[in-house]
């Protein structure tokens, strides 16, 4: 009696874990997804592969072409009832589309943090015009050093040279 309490259990968790089949998210924009009910008898790229025939099989129906936004797939989990499932975005466009020559898939993250905060920074930036003041002020009482003869000819061209380098 219990075997078949779990298996009617078993057959009424498959049947209500259907797949919704293909969803209009926006005039043009649908998703597909779909659960490998197989657990380790299913495969991945099957699962994959399906899904994406089906979309592209519903775009030729409209005589369209399935342009792909994005896939998100999950492995088989260790627990029951831990199906592999895979999640597939796309586009339905004219064949005339210029989207139809460069079709890619964006990477979404899985986790997306979102952090803000408020950073105040005191940046003091010399602009040229006062770092060419600095420069000639430096040079003018280096000149003045000089005529007062507190420095040596030689002394005064190794300075201009120290400040002209911005040493």
């Amino acid at each position: 009696m219990r075997n078949i309490a779990i298996i009617f259990l078993s057959i009424a968790a498959l049947a209500s874990c259907a797949n919704p089949g293909i969803v209009k998210l926006s005039p043009d924009t649908y998703i597909l997804s779909r659960e490998a009910h197989g657990g380790i008898f299913s495969s991945a790229s099957a699962l994959k592969a399906g899904v994406i025939n089906d979309a592209n099989s519903f775009a030729e129906s409209q005589g369209k072409v399935a342009i792909p936004i994005s896939a998100k797939e999950k492995p088989m989990g260790n627990g029951p009832a831990q199906w592999a499932s895979f999640e597939y975005q796309f586009r339905v466009v004219d064949k005339n589309d210029p989207e139809v020559r460069r079709t890619s898939l964006v990477p979404r993250p899985d986790i997306v943090i979102d952090k803000t905060e408020k950073i105040s920074v005191d940046v003091k930036a010399k602009d040229q015009s006062e770092a060419r003041k600095d420069v000639y002020a430096q040079l003018s009482k280096l000149d003045d050093l000089r005529k007062r003869g507190i420095l040596t000819d030689a002394e005064f061209e190794v300075e201009k040279k120290k400040i002209l380098e911005g040493k």
